[in-house]
């Protein structure tokens, strides 16, 4: 694989420009990836798993502990059974004539309503009647006169019945429960088509404790105050309405038959019947819409919003003991009478021992009569949350949105600005939403919007991070064999430097040739010249790489190798210089083990002889070739001419030709001109040189004594001095062979030349120019 095909390979797959990548689909690489993960991230939104939705609700918590309900009026006053209270009157439970006086001496300071948090499921076991039972050493007479007074029960039922009271139903999971046919039928009302689905959007209960019938039947209004607590144990959502019975029987196509039979096992919250109670409403509607489920509730002129499952969202304010009143000061007579008049009441309990404990938004320990205190407030004062029936689409909308933009952005404008387009996004939605909840009362969510753009991020920039790491491994498996692996490290750390597509460069260009090796082909077969190949190309490859070289191409036994390309070389013409240099030295070695080789298998020896060919300058570097194919080359009349000069290496009997441009630009070399030849196909004259040694070489007093004497052998010859010429190459002879080089083949090639124009001179227009006929 070549260098080009390596290139070709890195700009199918992405483009270079690894920082600012230039897609070619928008469903194409990291997109493709942030567009699976949006899709399940949506689908995870749909399905509202309980991870997300406890995420969700904590958020909400959040807004409250951060801004709770302001308490500027106190419409709900708590008539506490308090510790003190059960000190004073005794312990739990008190018997009913003490519940009925509690009751009268509430009604007598004229409440809007009195809401029971407490339910009393069986008969007063301090009746009268039930101690005759009881009581050893009694009279007939005395037995028949106390089973003849009204048992606590009927005492209370009577108090009940007086006044505008609400008596309190727990739910409870129950296997036979069945509503009594005496028992007062539900309040509530369902307003708005196919009725029969509202089963599919309500709190379900399989049974319910009641009061016992004479006190049940007593009362205006019951309703069910044991609010149910979510995943966490905390009390954030309340349902107003219930149904409470026994599985709906449902047709073939899962629609609930004979509804109006169900509709009666509708049970309203304690909270909506106090209202309702308190407004003289004889039933509460309930708004039902097929489509989205409950819209609210329509209480007298009240209006309760609920969710599309008939919940409430309880705004909190912190526990306010102002509210309260403790139980034994009623029956003691000390109440102000402010705190009552005109009030809606809730008798509960604060009392640990009493097991009526709640956990709220705001307080981890909170008696649960004041979680309906507070639905009433919310409600009275116009402070209700809600979440509109809209939030869970535009969420979802937003999501997608969102998600879209930053799949879109992030590859184009790079991890640093998506990190704060990040942070707009996720700051506007937070701060949208928390304006919506600061001035409307209304819940959307900022949180999954928000997680699913970091998740966006984060799986993006991994992405691209991962892309970038895949292509840096495939720019170092690509160029490893080609370059060296200095070149490679500092390619793959910033593979931006690679730039394709073409571009004009000063570069320096090497080609090397086996001489002669059509003869020495001749003694391998196939497999064995592969050998020798491999056993040439290997150690000339490493010479180039180790010096920041790039093979272009390997074209049978001939090397070409370019330097300044991909990456910037500020020296590239002393490197290539060095390069041929060391691969002439490397060719010794590699004689002397093929030459070794050759003994052992009893066949001739022909050593392998190079011709190498530099020169700097000018060229184009980048993709050549078609749409289906290209290499990563080089094209230019630079690029000819280091073809050219390698070919003459022979003709003149030297290893090294280099240009002009490339002699100027690595001085210091030991270096002699060689001639001013106009190659083939061209037509202006270049003035060539052999390379003979680095710098200290050159510093020498033997080189420079040749280079003076060479000098002076050309000037001659161009000035057609033929004595003089002969004269300086018997001395450039002897001064070479004392430097330790062997230049008899140019110089034999000067002679010829004399001996030529001895006979034939070019003539008095002659400019020193020889035309080389061949390659």
């Amino acid at each position: 694989m070549s260098t080009g095909r390596a290139a070709a390979v890195l700009n199918r797959f992405k483009g270079i420009r690894f920082k600012r990548p230039r897609w070619r689909s928008i469903f194409g690489g990291a997109r493709l990836l942030g567009l699976v993960v949006l899709l399940v991230l949506l689908v995870v939104r749909v399905i509202n798993p309980a991870p997300v939705e406890l995420l969700r609700v904590k958020t909400f918590d959040l807004y409250q502990q951060l801004k709770p309900r302001q308490i500027v009026d106190r419409p709900v006053t708590i008539i506490d059974i308090d510790e003190r209270s059960l000190r004073e009157i005794g312990q739990w439970p008190w018997d009913r004539r003490t519940i009925a006086e509690l009751l009268s001496r509430l009604l007598a300071l004229q409440p809007f309503v009195v809401g029971f948090d407490i339910v009393f499921p069986e008969p007063d076991r301090m009746s009268a009647a039930l101690i005759a039972n009881t009581l050893p050493g009694l009279s007939e007479e005395e037995r028949a006169r106390l089973a003849a007074l009204p048992s606590n029960d009927h005492v209370l039922a009577e108090v009940v019945a007086k006044g505008p009271v609400v008596l309190g139903q727990s739910t409870r999971h129950m296997d036979d429960y069945v509503l009594p046919a005496d028992a007062p039928r539900s309040s509530v009302a369902v307003r708005g088509r196919e009725n029969h689905l509202i089963f599919d959007h309500i709190e379900i209960s399989s049974g319910m404790v009641r009061n016992i019938p004479v006190i049940d039947n007593a009362g205006p209004g019951r309703g069910i105050f044991n609010p149910n607590s979510e995943v966490d144990g905390v009390v954030r959502r309340v349902p107003m309405v219930m149904y409470v019975g026994p599985e709906p029987t449902r047709n073939a196509q899962g629609q609930v038959t004979d509804e109006a039979t169900y509709l009666q096992y509708l049970q309203p919250a304690l909270a909506a019947e106090m209202l309702r109670v308190a407004t003289g409403a004889r039933s509460m509607m309930v708004q039902f819409n097929p489509a989205t489920g409950i819209n609210g509730f329509v209480v007298g002129r009240n209006l309760i919003q609920t969710d599309s499952r008939s919940r409430v969202w309880v705004y909190y304010s912190r526990h306010d003991k102002a509210k309260y009143v403790s139980a034994v000061d009623v029956l003691n007579g000390t109440v102000p009478p402010e705190k009552i008049a005109g009030k809606l009441l809730l008798i509960g309990t604060s009392a640990v021992g009493l097991l009526d404990i709640r956990t709220s938004p705001l307080d981890p320990v909170l008696p649960g009569v004041e979680v309906h205190a507070n639905i009433l407030e919310n409600v009275l004062t116009g402070t209700q949350l809600s979440r509109p029936g809209v939030a869970e689409n535009t969420e979802f909308l937003l999501t997608a949105a969102a998600g879209l933009l930053m799949i879109i952005l992030l590859p184009l404008v790079g991890a640093r600005y998506a990190l704060l387009l990040l942070v707009v996004l996720v700051g506007s939605a937070g701060a949208a939403s928390w304006w919506y909840f600061d001035t409307q009362l209304l819940l959307y969510d900022p949180v999954y919007p928000a997680l699913t753009i970091i998740a966006l991020y984060m799986v993006l920039t991994y992405a691209n991070y991962a892309r970038e790491e895949a292509q840096r491994r495939q720019v170092r498996d690509a160029f490893s064999r080609y370059m060296s692996p200095a070149l490679v490290e500092r390619l793959a750390a910033d593979p931006s430097q690679l730039k394709l597509g073409g571009e004009m460069r000063d570069m320096t260009l090497l080609f090397c040739d086996v001489r002669g090796f059509t003869t020495i082909s001749e003694q391998f077969d196939a497999q064995g010249l592969t050998r020798l190949i491999n056993r040439f190309l290997t150690p000339m490859t490493n010479v180039i790489l180790d010096r920041k070289g790039t093979i272009d191409k390997y074209m049978g036994d001939c090397i070409m190798a370019f330097w300044n390309a991909p990456l910037d070389d500020d020296a590239h013409a002393a490197n290539a210089c060095r390069s041929a240099l060391a691969m002439i030295d490397t060719m010794k070695d590699v004689n002397v083990a093929l030459e070794a080789e050759a003994k052992e298998e009893g066949r001739k020896h022909i050593p392998l002889n190079v011709g190498i060919g530099l020169n700097s300058g000018q060229v184009c570097v980048g993709n050549m070739g078609s749409d289906q194919r290209f290499d990563y080359s080089v094209l230019g009349d630079n690029v000819n001419l280091a073809s050219r000069l390698e070919g003459q290496s022979k003709t003149y009997g030297v290893t090294v030709v280099i240009g002009e441009n490339t002699h100027v630009e690595a001085p210091g070399f030991a270096v002699l001109e060689l001639d001013l030849i106009k190659v083939k196909g061209k037509t202006l004259p270049v003035r060539i040189f052999t390379l003979l040694g680095d710098e200290a070489f050159a510093a020498g007093a033997p080189f420079q004594a040749l280079k003076e004497e060479h000098d002076a052998m050309l000037a001659a010859y161009r000035l057609q001095e033929w004595d003089d010429v002969e004269r300086h190459i018997a001395a450039c002879r002897t001064l070479a062979a004392n430097a330790g080089l062997d230049l008899g083949g140019l110089y034999d090639l000067y002679a010829e030349r004399i001996a030529a124009y001895r006979e034939a001179s070019p003539g008095a227009e002659w400019d020193g120019v020889f035309v080389a006929l061949s390659k």
